[in-house]
């Protein structure tokens, strides 16, 4: 499962002759959750894995951090492979993911109590996945082509894994129903025997809405998973002093949530060759 919300940011200003110290903002610490969970249909049985980290200053580093208790879809997730790791692990029913109506994510840390709800997103299939020969801004580019057919009996949304933390989103309102074919251009060349794997994930229209802001803010030389410049709000959030939990999305209390996401996704992948 690729890491959602970690990284390093270092800023320093030089000039010819001196360094200059820049104060930037502080803020209190954030948990970062990267709780993406990804169900391959041709499986019965779903893996999770769920990564939690700390913040501790803007542009600071990301330690590792360990919760009291963890949650997903009902069941506990444990650190058993590496305890203190921030990795959390636990296995689920894929039927029993699919069918349920609400999907409750609880992480209890230190004295607070955060809550994300999801329900499961369905994808489609990759029909063709190839190695294109055009180029977009220079020679030293690599284009892939992926094709999809579209399910006509609803509106859909997709997030598109390109592998070497590159993603884009796709809205199906200008190919309902259709088959589509897409290309990406990676931005070198790679070798021949280099294997590159795709994945499209289903999405609901507010996962998509979020990886689009979190694209938007990705430089080129960070994955998307990794803490953004500005924070971003996902859909897990403080629900410590809430007294009602059917309404857990604390809008009188905006500035309590988390960084990262919750997302339960099919997810249909193919890999490829460079010839």
């Amino acid at each position: 499962m690729r890491s959602l919300a970690f990284g390093i940011f270092l800023i320093a200003l030089l000039s010819c002759e001196e360094v200059i110290d820049v104060e930037v903002p502080s803020e209190e610490p954030r948990l970062i959750v990267d709780a993406l969970v990804r169900v391959d249909p041709t499986s019965n049985i779903v893996d999770i894995e769920v990564e939690v980290g700390l913040t501790d200053a803007f542009f600071g580093e990301i330690p590792v951090t360990n919760l009291k208790q963890i949650t997903l879809a009902g069941g506990v997730l444990v650190d058993y492979d590496n305890p203190g790791s921030g990795i959390y692990k636990g296995t689920r029913s894929a039927e029993n993911l699919k069918a349920s109506e609400e999907l409750l994510l609880q992480l209890e840390w230190e004295d607070k109590l955060y809550y994300g709800s999801t329900t499961y997103a369905s994808s489609v299939p990759i029909d063709d996945l190839r190695i294109g020969s055009n180029t977009l801004f220079d020679d030293d580019e690599t284009e892939i082509i992926i094709t999809i057919t579209d399910d006509p009996n609803r509106n859909n949304f997709y997030v598109v894994d390109l592998d070497f933390g590159n993603f884009i989103t796709l809205d199906d309102q200008f190919f309902q129903g259709q088959q589509f074919s897409f290309s990406y251009f990676y931005d070198e060349k790679f070798e021949s025997g280099q294997e590159i794997t795709v994945s499209v994930l289903g999405a609901d229209q507010a996962f998509y809405n979020y990886m689009n802001l979190l694209i938007e803010q990705t430089e080129d030389d960070l994955g998307v998973f990794e803490t953004p410049t500005a924070t971003l709000r996902g859909n897990i959030f403080d629900v410590t002093e809430l007294d009602n939990i059917d309404f857990f999305d604390n809008v009188n209390i905006p500035s309590e949530f988390l960084l990262g996401y919750f997302a339960v996704v099919e997810e249909y992948k193919q890999s490829i060759t460079i010839p």
